[in-house]
């Protein structure tokens, strides 16, 4: 075992859980005595949680001290990773990193734990926690449910925080999840990385019901259909999830399902007054989504005489259409409309009007503040402006269509954010990683799985 250095990192091998512990509280000692000074009291360091992050590659490994490093950033916090190895011997190696000065404020503790001593996990990890601060435990990859080890861990954590697009086994794996209220404490939270992935198509169902006018239409839906990537029942895990989370919001109750070939899945749920809900899920490929992402959510129905339709489309196709005229030739050329849909036209009107007004009207001020000569001087022939594409990957945008009774079609193009581990994480922990919302979603999508 290596001695603790004055520098705020330690690495020991073949260690005990205790002299890790003495290790991190000599680091905390020196820290605060640092932060002090000389003249004044010691300054302990700033701890508003403790994530601890169970791994089983080096490459997971890698990720988790990167996330951990960088939502520290947002939040000061003890963070352990732990790494299950291959069973050579009994021993623990352990390393701890942390900043010896702001604006970076976190612990980050290393464990490869060997042999036996990956099976007692809560033992492990239970003497280095903060103690008034709540605890995560972040599982990567697939925990063992209806494990001991796991019912331990979880005795110790106040959530449990999880991605279940990464299961293996994910079909059972999601089951065991949804299982879990029912085996630990009540208290516990819950958390799926891909429920957070799913915030933009719940967030634009939700706009659409949220004017007064239009929320008579949530008592009036009659059908649902999800398109998904991938043809396995684990791939159903995300169109499980949203449709629990519509039928569990509305009370509505599951009466049959069946899956047939092809991905393709049927179910009828009854809402008030005996009124159906058709269900319909099938797979469709897209290159540019990954298995068990959704392609396309579609929800119709009718209300007081009055018919309705929303069709959300995550990588729509971009019809071609004429190039529009949108004024001299210099213009045509310096704003092309990007795939020349009705959004790319419209916004290639809108830059080339402008470009127009600040060439001809504006032009020798512009010139003057840019190059420093006097007005008229030096005057570029043909000025260049350089145009951001409206989209570049369009596997990031979601296109929605209103249709309402005989109105014309609304349609509205959003971006979404590229789904990164960090902001994703924080998502989950502003709740505290307890949110009912999910936790009533999860049971409603788990009877609709096991009905398949």
């Amino acid at each position: 075992m290596s001695e603790p250095k004055d520098s705020l990192d330690w690495r020991g091998e073949s260690v005990t859980i205790a002299e890790v512990l003495a290790a991190l509280t000599d680091i905390r000692r020196k820290f605060a005595q640092a932060e002090g000074g000389e003249d004044d009291h010691p300054h302990p360091r700033n701890c508003v949680m403790t994530l601890v992050a169970v791994v089983s590659t080096e490459a997971d490994e890698r990720k988790a001290q990167q996330v951990c490093t960088a939502i520290a950033n947002h939040h000061p916090s003890l963070a352990i990773v732990v790494r299950e190895q291959a069973r050579v011997a009994d021993h623990i190696d352990a390393s701890i990193t942390t900043p010896a000065a702001p604006p970076a404020d976190y612990e980050l503790v290393t464990l490869h734990v060997q042999g036996a001593a990956g099976e007692h996990l809560a033992g492990l990890v239970d003497p280095l926690l903060v103690s008034g601060v709540p605890t995560y435990l972040w599982w990567l990859g697939t925990p063992p449910f209806g494990s001991k080890e796991l019912r331990d861990a979880l005795q110790i954590a106040d959530a449990l925080v999880v991605d279940s697009a990464r299961f293996e086994r994910p079909y059972n794996s999601f089951l065991g999840l949804a299982d879990l209220t029912a085996h630990t404490h009540r208290h516990l939270g819950l958390s799926d990385f891909q429920w957070a992935r799913l915030a933009p198509w719940r967030e634009t169902l939700a706009q659409f019901f949220s004017p007064a006018e239009r929320r008579r239409f949530m008592s009036g839906i009659s059908e649902i259909g999800i398109d998904y990537a991938g043809e396995g029942r684990g791939n159903r895990i995300a169109a499980a999830l949203l449709v629990g989370w519509l039928a569990s919001a509305q009370g509505w109750k599951l009466q049959r399902a069946a899956g047939g070939a092809g991905g393709v899945v049927s179910a009828q749920y009854v809402a008030e007054q005996w009124r159906v809900v058709d269900v319909a899920l099938r797979s469709v490929p897209k290159a540019r989504l990954a298995q068990g992402e959704l392609g396309a959510v579609r929800v119709a129905g009718t209300a007081s005489g009055i018919t309705f339709k929303v069709s959300i489309q995550r990588d729509p196709e971009r019809p071609r259409r004429p190039a529009p005229d949108i004024g001299p030739l210099e213009f045509r050329h310096l704003h092309r409309p990007g795939g020349e849909d009705d959004a790319g036209i419209e916004l290639a009107h809108r830059k080339a009007a402008q470009h127009r007004e600040m060439v001809f009207q504006k032009r020798d001020v512009l010139h003057h503040t840019a190059t420093g000569n006097a007005p008229g001087e030096s005057m570029p022939r043909h000025p260049t402006v350089f145009v951001r594409e409206r989209r570049g990957d369009s596997s990031l945008v979601l296109l929605t269509l209103i249709d309402i009774g005989g109105a014309d079609t609304l349609r509205h193009v959003q971006r979404i954010e590229p789904e990164d581990d960090a902001p994703l994480l924080l998502q989950l922990l502003a709740t505290g990683a307890n949110d009912p919302v999910y936790k009533r979603s999860l049971e409603a999508a788990a009877e609709l799985m096991r009905a398949l």
